[in-house]
Formats: structure tokens, C-alpha cells, sequence
């Protein structure tokens, strides 16, 4: 077969079409690219739309949407089908902003072509290549033309119609057809005879494995809508879905699991959905996670983790999660003690309608939110009442308002005198109490038990301390202490935590000259963490190991845009890199 399709390719343009084909289905993609690039460029329409889709799939020539938009949309004028409808697919998902395809006579080119951006869909030019697919016989056309009829812009709108190019991309046996017909039957479904008439045409979807389909199948099983009760079967529709990527099955799913509705219980399974729900944007599998970690389940507590899942569900105004973030950041559990931070999530929680946050933010005024003065005497006073009784977080907060001068002028000495009660049981006063007696604030210095304190706090899992401690004891400062074995794990444990300070110093303790061995891939990596998130000195030291190799992995391109990232935050050696890079890399003119 291959010698015949050699022979032919030596002959004709079809043969040469065929054994591009060929090549590009058995694995020499590149070789078949190379043969159909050459085809698309004599105007070879087939070989057009190829070439298209190979760019816009990565096959056998590196991505990219500018080159596989160019021949798609050369091949659709010249009237094939099937590009018509991916034409029309790029248009309704949307291309980057300035993104403008344009044609003269067999050349191509953009009048515009960024590199990034958000997409814009179209409609309008979605919905003429969608008709021209359509009506040319395209199953994908016709369910495309539906959508966009369905949900484009009101103009474009025409439910009737869309209903009729929705039930032809099913007679066609077209799965996206099948959901489209089973959408618009719910959208005005009255009787259980509709109802049951979309969930035929959704059990057809999920023949070609569309998510949605598994989604509402899931819901229809679950509340008995058009299908008998079945929480077996809701779950397992519900798992398909989230196994698509569907963000509100992934959730379903994870507390079936949770709860044991529908399949056997399993914690770890649980957990796994709930979190990738999290991760995708639902808020309530964030705030969820958060309460598993605060409260333990099949785990002992964990309020690190239920800090971040916490900050998630409360950055998109989930109102539980945000008086739970305040309350870890009032306590100084699993996060820095922070009245500041705290009474921003009270406030958050309090707009988004918890009355219990009302009253916690008010608490926190006293710590910096704004407030009258007699507001912040009134508050000054509960929390004096609070730790006289012995209340060890009213003592660390009636502290905190001394060292600040919350209601007049500070006082070290007495912010000192009940941080120093506080510290017998509230992370954060042990750390900041470590730090007056470093700093000599309200209290004679005493580096020895300074780092008493601070060291208890970092064992207790306080990033900011473990930050300062392990600092301490590298350089030996302290008594001539150096324990650069429990530095390291204090900067692990914070980077892991999300600190980027100590993902620097920990990527620099990996680099080497420590008392730890040496272990450039994880240099590498901490740097790149630290880098991603904004460091200046981790984006040189990682330009720095990308150029020279020292992790393993040679990337000059990379390396130096790391570096140039560096030397725009003004760090001192990125310019000097640079240079060097330059002088060993002349221009290709040179």
C-alpha cells in the first residue's frame, strides 16, 4: 500500500494528497505536513484545510491559531465544507482582540496578530460560516448554526429555526445535535412525556461523550425529572461529567462521595472532585474543602489548607468562607495573625449578607479598619475586659492595639506585657512577642528568647515565622546557633504554604554552600515557583540556571526572557546576564 501510494504521488495531485494523508495517519506526521504545505500553496483545497487543521492541532508543526486560521479560512472560501464549520467554530468561541482575517486574492495575512489575549467571539461571522456549513450538509454546521441561533447575540436569536437545524444534526445521528433538540425540549418542558423525550435525545449525546450531557442526565436520575429516581445512576452520570470537566458534576459528584449518596463513601475520592470543582471556580466546593480541613474528617485538622481553600471561595464573596478566613486570620490559626487582613474578610462576609460578621468586623476595628474614635474605645475596652478575664486571644488582640496606638499614642511596653500573656497559647503572639524581644520594642532585648518564641510559632506552622527563624539560623546570629538541616525544612514548609520569600531562600539553600546537599533541579524549580509569582532575584537566578544549564535544562529563549523580567523590577545582575548573554549569542547579521 505504501509503494502504491508512492507511484501515485509521482503522478497526480490526488495520489500526492493520499499518501500526505497517509504519512500524517501512520505517524510521520511532519513528513505528511511538509507534502500537504507544499499541495496548500498550489491551491490544493483539501491540502488547504489540512494544513489549517494541523496548525490548530499541533500535528506534525508546532500550534498556532494565526497560520491554522489562515488556510481554514482559505479552504472554506474556496467552498469546503467542513473548514466552513471549524471557520465558524474559531469566530463563536472567539479570537484574540485585533485578530482580523483577511484575504487577497490567494494570499492571506492579519491585519493584526498578538501573541495573547482574551478571545471575542463573533457571532455574526460565526453564524454566516455555521449557514454555510449547515446548508452544505455538515451535522456540526447545522448543531454550530443551532447554538448561535439559540444563544448568540438577540439579533441573531430565532428559536423556531434553531429548533429545525438542531433536530437535522440529530436525524444525522450528530451528538451535539441530540443536545441541542434535548435543550430546547427542557427549555419548555411541561409534561413527563417532554421530559422523557430529552433524556433520549441527552442518552444519544452521551454517545459522544459530551459532558453536559452526562450533567443534566445526572440531575434528571437524581430528582426523578422524565426518568425513574435513580441515585445510582445520578452518580454515575455525574462522575462521566466531571471525568469531562464539567465544574457543577465535579461538585455533585464530590459530595455524593462525601456523603455516601448513590455510591459508597470514599473520603480521598471526595476530596479529589471537591477540590478540582474548587480549583474551576465553584465557591461552594472551596468553602466545603475549607470546613474538611478546619474540622478533620477522615484527617486530622489541617488549618493551613483550609486557609487556602478558605481565601478561594471568600475571593469570589462566599460569605461562610469569608467569616472563617477572618476568623483563622483573628486567631492566628493556619495563617499570620492579621486584624488588617481580618477585618477585610469580616467586611466581605458582612456585604455578602452573614450577620455573624457584623459583629466580628466591629471587633476588628480596633485593629486598623476605619471606625470613630469612641467606636474604637468602646472596642478597645471588650477586648481589655476579654483578657483580664484570661481570654488569650482578647489578649493578644488588646496587645495589638497597644503596639499599634489604636486609641492614642503606642505603647510598647504594655503591648509587650500582654502579648507576652497571649503568647502561652496564640501562635501569633509567640511570634510577634519573639519579635519585640529581638527588637528590644517594650521589653530589654533578649536574642535567646526571642528565638525561643519565634521557633515555637514556626513549629506550629506559622509561614512568617518559619521565614524569620530559618533566616536565623543560617547566618548564626543568635547565640552562634546555625542549623541550616531545620532551615531548610522551615523554608519548605512556608514555601509550601505559598510564601514566596521562602521559596527564594529555599530554591538559594538548594543552590549549594549550605550545610544541606546540594540540589540544582530543586534550585530550579523553587526559583521558577518564586519567579511565576513575582520575584525579582528568583526570575534572575532562574535566567541565570536556564541559560547556563545549571538544573539540567539549556533554555536561552526561556533564560532570557526571565532575565529581562528581572532587570525591568531593577535587579542589578539580570543586566549584567544579559550582557554576557549577548556577547555569546551575537546577532544571526553578525
Amino acid at each position: 500500500m505504501s509503494v502504491k501510494h508512492r507511484l501515485a504521488a509521482l503522478f497526480s495531485s490526488r495520489g500526492k494528497l493520499e499518501y500526505a494523508i497517509q504519512l500524517t495517519e501512520t505517524g510521520k506526521a511532519v513528513q505528511g505536513f511538509a507534502l500537504l504545505s507544499r499541495l496548500a500553496a498550489a491551491g490544493d483545497t483539501e491540502a488547504a484545510f489540512r494544513v489549517g487543521r494541523a496548525y490548530l492541532d499541533g500535528l506534525g508543526v508546532p500550534p498556532s491559531l494565526e497560520d491554522g486560521a489562515r488556510w481554514i479560512f482559505l479552504a472554506a472560501e474556496a467552498g469546503h465544507i467542513e473548514a466552513a464549520f471549524v471557520l465558524a467554530t474559531l469566530y463563536t468561541i472567539g479570537l484574540p482582540e485585533g485578530f482580523e482575517i483577511r484575504a487577497s486574492g490567494k494570499a492571506l495575512d492579519l491585519s493584526h496578530t498578538p501573541a495573547a489575549g482574551p478571545r471575542h467571539p463573533d457571532f455574526h461571522l460565526g453564524i454566516h460560516w455555521a449557514r454555510i456549513a449547515a446548508e452544505g450538509g455538515s451535522p456540526d454546521g447545522q448543531a454550530l448554526l443551532g447554538y448561535i441561533l439559540t444563544s448568540g447575540p438577540e439579533d441573531l436569536r430565532d428559536p423556531l429555526q434553531a429548533r429545525s437545524w438542531y433536530d437535522r444534526s440529530a436525524a444525522a445521528g450528530c451528538s451535539q445535535g441530540h443536545l441541542g433538540v434535548a435543550l430546547s425540549i427542557l427549555q419548555n418542558a411541561n409534561t413527563g412525556e417532554e421530559l422523557a423525550s430529552a433524556a433520549r435525545h441527552l442518552t444519544e449525546a452521551t454517545k459522544g461523550g459530551l459532558g453536559t450531557a452526562f450533567d443534566i442526565l445526572g440531575r434528571m436520575y437524581e430528582s426523578g425529572s422524565g426518568v425513574p429516581r435513580d441515585l445510582g445512576k445520578a452518580a454515575g452520570y455525574f462522575r462521566e461529567a466531571a471525568e469531562r470537566n464539567v465544574v457543577t458534576a465535579q461538585a455533585r459528584y464530590g459530595v455524593m462521595l462525601l456523603e455516601g449518596i448513590g455510591t459508597p463513601r470514599h473520603y480521598g475520592r471526595a476530596e479529589t472532585w471537591l477540590k478540582r470543582a474548587a480549583t474551576n471556580g465553584d465557591t461552594q466546593s472551596a468553602a466545603l474543602i475549607g470546613d474538611l480541613c478546619a474540622n478533620g474528617g477522615d484527617l486530622p485538622p489541617n488549618l493551613m489548607e483550609a486557609a487556602k481553600w478558605y481565601r478561594l471561595a471568600a475571593e469570589q464573596k462566599h460569605a461562610g468562607a469569608a467569616r472563617a478566613l477572618g476568623l483563622l486570620y483573628l486567631t492566628g490559626n493556619g495563617v499570620h495573625q492579621d486584624p488588617d487582613v481580618a477585618a477585610h474578610w469580616f467586611k466581605v462576609a458582612s456585604e455578602a449578607g452573614d450577620a455573624h460578621a457584623d459583629a466580628d468586623f466591629g471587633n476588628l476595628i480596633l485593629a486598623g479598619a476605619s471606625a470613630t474614635p469612641d467606636e474604637k474605645q468602646a472596642l478597645h475596652a471588650r477586648f481589655e475586659k476579654a483578657a483580664e478575664k484570661g481570654d488569650l486571644v482578647g489578649a493578644y488582640n488588646l496587645g495589638v492595639c497597644f503596639a499599634e496606638g489604636v486609641t492614642g499614642a503606642q505603647n510598647g511596653r504594655e503591648a509587650a506585657r500582654w502579648m507576652q500573656k497571649a503568647a502561652d497559647g496564640v501562635v501569633n503572639a509567640q511570634y510577634h512577642y519573639g519579635k519585640m524581644l529581638l527588637e528590644g520594642r517594650g521589653v530589654q532585648p533578649d536574642p535567646t528568647q526571642a528565638l525561643y518564641w519565634m521557633e515555637k510559632a514556626a513549629d506550629a506552622g506559622m509561614a512568617d515565622a518559619q521565614v524569620a527563624v530559618a533566616g536565623l539560623l543560617v547566618d548564626g546570629r543568635i547565640n552562634g546557633r546555625r542549623d541550616h538541616e531545620k532551615a531548610l525544612t522551615f523554608y519548605r514548609n512556608a514555601a509550601e504554604s505559598g510564601n514566596v520569600d521562602a521559596m527564594f531562600s529555599l530554591a538559594a539553600m538548594y543552590g549549594g554552600g549550605h550545610d544541606v546537599p546540594e540540589n540544582r533541579p530543586q534550585a530550579q524549580l523553587w526559583f521558577r515557583k518564586a519567579a511565576q509569582r513575582g520575584n525579582g532575584l528568583a526570575q534572575m537566578m532562574l535566567g541565570r540556571y536556564l541559560i547556563r544549564g545549571l538544573g539540567g535544562v539549556t533554555d536561552p529563549v526561556e533564560g532570557r526572557i526571565w532575565l529581562e523580567r528581572a532587570k525591568a523590577q531593577n535587579i542589578k545582575d539580570a543586566d549584567a546576564e544579559l550582557s554576557l548573554l549577548n556577547e555569546a549569542q551575537p546577532d544571526d547579521d553578525d
